[in-house]
């Protein structure tokens, strides 16, 4: 499988180093970033090549994986869709825009193409799309960062945000994309708290899903990546994950 990436930042590094290191069918072999040099930079590692333009790869990639942001993915998506070009997509928080969900949705469908959507930065998301249709009524998001993830100065505990995730990504479009993760899982417009602490040094999600089936309750503790506090890095180890289970002949869970 020939991969194409848009957006050279931590993230893409991440996956980058570690896809390259180990045999396993899958060749990243674009690098486009707006900053050249840090595409030609990744494509370096990699041993790939940095493109001046996203449409120089389209034509010779199976995948194109978006590192960038939620304003990338609204401008890109639609272009790559059009070509019958599969995409893995980690700014999920674009896609609570529901007129352009819509829009991708039916590109990819006119088009032969699949959005993939990593689980990103919590564990548990594979109950919620479990017991999604089956009298799920309540869910709920609490997540807590250091002052830094967040880009603020301060030493006492405060509430950033509370409302619903829709919002949330609006107001944090680069820390929150774990709210639009779960919302999309379970269709629902979950609710969000984000709690800026000077106390910890993850970042923490606490996800409570409730309904006919019972409840459950999951914490996940993740250490920001260091290059880049606002994501954590296990929002890159699932784009890994995913990326490696399309060559896999058994595959456990969903």
């Amino acid at each position: 499988m020939k991969v194409g990436i848009i957006g050279c930042g931590a993230i893409a590094n991440i996956i980058t180093t570690s896809i390259v290191s180990e045999q396993n069918g899958i060749d990243i072999a674009y690098f486009y970033d707006k900053d050249i040099e840090r595409a030609e930079n990744l494509a370096s590692l990699g041993g790939g090549v940095a493109v001046l333009t996203f449409e120089d790869m389209l034509d010779d990639v199976d995948l194109i994986l978006e590192c960038a942001s939620p304003d990338s993915v609204k401008y890109f998506a639609p272009l790559i869709l059009e070509n019958g070009v599969d995409m893995i997509i980690m700014s999920i928080g674009a896609f609570m825009d529901k007129d352009f969900y819509n829009q991708a949705l039916r590109i990819a469908e006119d088009n032969g193409a699949k959005i993939h959507l990593p689980s990103g930065a919590v564990v548990g998301l594979d109950g919620i799309k479990a017991v999604a249709k089956f009298g799920l009524k309540e869910v709920s998001l609490v997540t807590r960062k250091s002052p830094k993830s967040l880009g603020k100065d301060i030493d006492t505990e405060e509430v950033l945000f509370e409302g619903k995730a829709s919002d949330a990504v609006k107001e944090f479009p680069l820390n929150i994309n774990v709210a639009a993760t779960i919302s999309m899982a379970c269709n629902m417009d979950i609710d969000v708290k984000i709690i800026v602490d000077p106390k910890v040094d993850r970042n923490v999600h606490e996800i409570t899903a409730s309904g006919d089936f019972g409840e459950f309750k999951t914490i996940t503790m993740n250490y920001p990546c260091a290059a880049n506090p606002k994501t954590s890095m296990l929002a890159a180890l699932s784009a890994i994950r995913l990326l490696k289970s399309f060559n896999e002949t058994i595959s456990v869970g969903m």
